[in-house]
């Protein structure tokens, strides 16, 4: 048996594909303003890393945000539902999922069986989502891939108030001209991006085991400011990113 998950995120699209449960093939491309042709791009590498042909996939589940718009695709599921299904089925004892990707973070609390029990989301302006780094990189004038790191090189505890990335700029801009060192304005960034996943986290019931996925996950200075907020060690999968679509790729395999 041979499906597929695509997970049409706001910044990238996200295929497996999965025979007999296993993964034999995955790709990954930037939405862009052609999300649909990203997707079908996408698609494309994930067939040319398995070797084989789009008529050999029997069904394909699409989940994501712009799920409604994914090519091939015969049946739907939400970002929670293939959440809790892909981590379920890599880390059978985890019963709290948080999902933070480029707009968006969520947490989700799941049974004993994988089943969804209780979701929360983020709805403030880029608070707790991938979108508030980038923006902060910039008013810090760091590279994105060098913002975690550089915040593991501070201890100190600076509050940012601002729930908007607009406002939250503004304090970095502050802190900047204060003479703070940079170390400790992007320890405070990935705290406040921490805090209001924490409370989401919070708000469903957090228990462990504590599973973190999206692409936010990539990012060492969210992960410690994280663990140190929910004072738990964080699982992360090998690729973060991909659990989305491949929870996909399951349930399509289950509803055949």
């Amino acid at each position: 048996m041979i499906t597929a998950g695509i997970d049409m995120g706001s910044k990238t699209i996200k295929v497996v594909i999965l025979k007999d449960g296993e993964i034999i093939g995955k790709s990954i491309e930037l939405a862009g303003f052609e999300s649909r042709e990203a997707a079908e791009k996408a698609f494309a590498g994930a067939l040319e890393a398995a070797g084989i042909a789009q008529g050999d996939i029997e069904k394909t589940t699409a989940t994501g945000a712009g799920r409604k718009n994914a090519p091939y695709t015969e049946h739907e599921v939400t970002e929670v539902g293939s959440d809790a299904r892909g981590v379920r089925e890599l880390y059978p004892n985890a019963r709290t999922v948080l999902d933070v990707g480029a707009e968006e973070g969520r947490a989700i609390r799941t049974t004993d069986e994988g089943k969804v029990l209780d979701f929360a989301l983020n709805e403030k302006c880029a608070a707790g989502a991938g979108a508030f780094t980038e923006s902060m990189s910039r008013a810090l004038e760091v590279p994105i891939e060098e913002l975690g790191p550089l915040s593991l090189q501070s201890d100190a505890s600076i509050p940012m108030n601002a729930q908007c990335a607009v406002f939250a700029e503004s304090e970095v801009v502050t802190l900047v001209h204060a003479k703070t060192p940079k170390q400790d304005i992007a320890r405070a960034v990935h705290d406040a991006i921490a805090s209001r996943i924490v409370s989401l986290a919070r708000k469903v019931g957090f228990e462990p085991d504590v599973v973190l996925i999206g692409g936010v996950a990539y990012n060492t200075g969210f992960v410690d400011s994280l663990e140190r907020a929910l004072e738990t060690k964080i699982i992360i999968p090998e690729d973060p990113e991909f659990v989305g679509a491949y929870g996909a790729a399951i349930i399509a395999a289950e509803g055949l």
